[in-house]
């Protein structure tokens, strides 16, 4: 059973801050500039907490995972924004 999470991080290091940016480009999609949708089974978390933790400053750094409960059942992405409007990263690309 998969469930939706949001992971968002607040790395103090550009150094770190890439290798998290990069890290997470593996396990989910981009929604904000720290900000990652993951839809992980038990063990697609506990890998991403490993790969992650091994990145980041204990002391300095914060990575957050918000449970949005299990991917089945759920509609559509419920996103709404605040200012600009939000725009899916996933979306189509248009080639003028």
């Amino acid at each position: 059973m998969r469930n939706t999470y949001l992971v968002c991080y607040d790395i103090c290091d550009d150094k770190r801050l890439r290798k998290v940016f990069k890290t997470m480009r593996d396990f989910g999609d981009h929604l904000q500039y720290s900000i990652f949708e993951c839809q992980f089974t038990p063990v697609d978390l506990a890998k991403c907490r490993h790969e992650l933790n091994e990145i980041i400053h204990h002391y300095e750094d914060q990575v957050l995972f918000v449970d949005l409960g299990p991917v089945e059942g759920r509609g559509d992405r419920v996103i709404s924004a605040l200012g600009k409007a939000y725009t899916s990263l996933d979306a189509s690309c248009i080639i003028v």
